[in-house]
């Protein structure tokens, strides 16, 4: 590191070393000096340095050193491939979604908010009925951020187990439990750097939610087995089609869960709010569709957009999209006619006396009938009913009977 007699800085080091890392990144450079200065070896150290040695120095030692350098430089290749894989792979999957269309007054407050959250660092809920598209607003909030490059994890907390919660989220050693034959990278650790995405987070257990704030709050997490902390650097993004507020009052969502990951909320308005959109969407799919079926010159006709534009669309952008494709598999012209068109739920508003009763309304209405059959003898009823008496009591106290 020094290379002036009598200059013990180690700027000629720091400068070579600097020189080294601009040319190679990746490289994995060990400093050597024969000044054991605590804070020269800080400061090559925080300059990108692996290692720092001091002569004279122990051969085994050295040759430790260098080999765990040599790992190092092999591990930072390897990370490297697996980041411009991942690269690749955000670019397939941004073709694959949809596009954002839509010029309603819904939509645009959702995108102006979008934009100005995208190019920070906040944590985003996105919350929505299921099918209006929360995915694609929070890949389109990771395409437009400072991690664009980074990768992109989405994770549907629906699908993980509790008991397997700290193991997929934060990584595992081996053997820390009977299956773990080997060490598990976790879902955190993985992301870092770039954005992670927990779909459907008001499916958690509160003890899941427990473990998810420790992380959020610390910013570090420990591999189940290890005491080792790993520091981590997430986008944070969360999306559910749950009333977090209301779960929230109801005890079934930490409080200061909520507010950890809500700096930011975007609310995705149903497709039956969104007026116009419905037909720009159609129009946008029925291309889609064609092209891939070739059927190139199909269309709709005016009383078909007015059908979709009377329908309630309950599955919102994912059901219009399956609809139109549907559709155009099954059409025998060139024009798509409102009969191409079998929609599965009334276009009308279904007062409350033409609802079906659900099966809690028929089975109060069945307790009333017997009461009132019997005077009121709760006994008699119960056994009209076919129902134990504590049941009868039960049930009673369920409907305020």
């Amino acid at each position: 590191m020094n290379f002036s007699a009598g200059v013990n800085t180690g700027n000629e080091g720091i400068y070579w070393l600097n020189r080294i890392l601009k040319s190679d990144p990746l490289a994995a450079v060990v400093m050597i000096t024969a000044y054991s200065d605590v804070n020269l070896a800080v400061k090559a150290i925080k300059e990108g340095a692996t290692d720092f040695v001091v002569k004279p120095w122990d051969n085994n030692k050295l040759i430790t050193t260098m080999q765990s350098a040599f790992k190092l430089r092999q591990s930072k290749i390897e990370n490297k491939k697996l980041r411009d894989r991942q690269k690749q792979i955000n670019k397939g999957i941004s073709k694959q979604y949809t596009p954002l269309i839509g010029k309603s007054q819904p939509m645009g407050n959702v995108l102006q908010v979008m934009k100005k959250v995208a190019r920070t660092d906040a944590n985003v809920l996105v919350m929505g009925e299921n099918g209006t598209g929360k995915e694609l607003i929070v890949k389109e909030i990771h395409n437009n951020s400072r991690r664009t490059d980074e990768v992109f994890i989405s994770i549907d907390i629906g699908t993980i187990t509790e008991s397997l919660f700290e193991s997929e989220m934060f990584g595992h050693i081996k053997w820390a439990f009977t299956d773990a034959r080997e060490d598990k990278t976790g879902w955190f650790e993985t992301a870092s750097g770039g954005t992670l995405f927990l779909d459907e987070i008001g499916n958690l257990t509160l003890s899941m939610q427990s473990k998810l704030l420790t992380a959020i709050q610390n910013r570090v997490i420990h591999k189940v087995g290890s005491k080792t902390p790993i520091p981590f650097d997430i986008r944070l993004i969360c999306a559910t089609n749950k009333n977090l507020e209301e779960m929230v009052a109801k005890n079934l969502f930490r409080e200061d869960l909520y507010y950890r990951i809500n700096t930011i909320v975007i609310g995705i308005p149903p497709l039956r709010d969104r007026g116009e959109d419905i037909i720009l969407l159609a129009e946008y799919f029925l291309k889609e569709y064609a092209n891939k079926y070739e059927k190139f010159s199909l269309k709709f006709n005016s009383k078909t957009l007015d059908k979709l534009m009377d329908y309630n669309w309950p599955g919102n952008v994912r059901e219009l999209r399956h609809t139109i494709e549907k559709a155009v598999i099954l059409s025998d012209s060139d024009i798509l006619t409102p009969d191409d068109f079998i929609l599965s739920h009334s276009t009308q508003q279904i007062s409350d006396q033409e609802k079906s009763p659900t099966f809690a309304e028929i089975e109060k209405q069945a307790l009333q009938i017997a009461l009132s059959n019997n005077n009121g003898s709760v006994l008699k009823a119960s056994k009209e009913l076919g129902l134990a008496r504590q049941t009868m009591y039960n049930k009673m106290q369920k409907y305020n009977l």
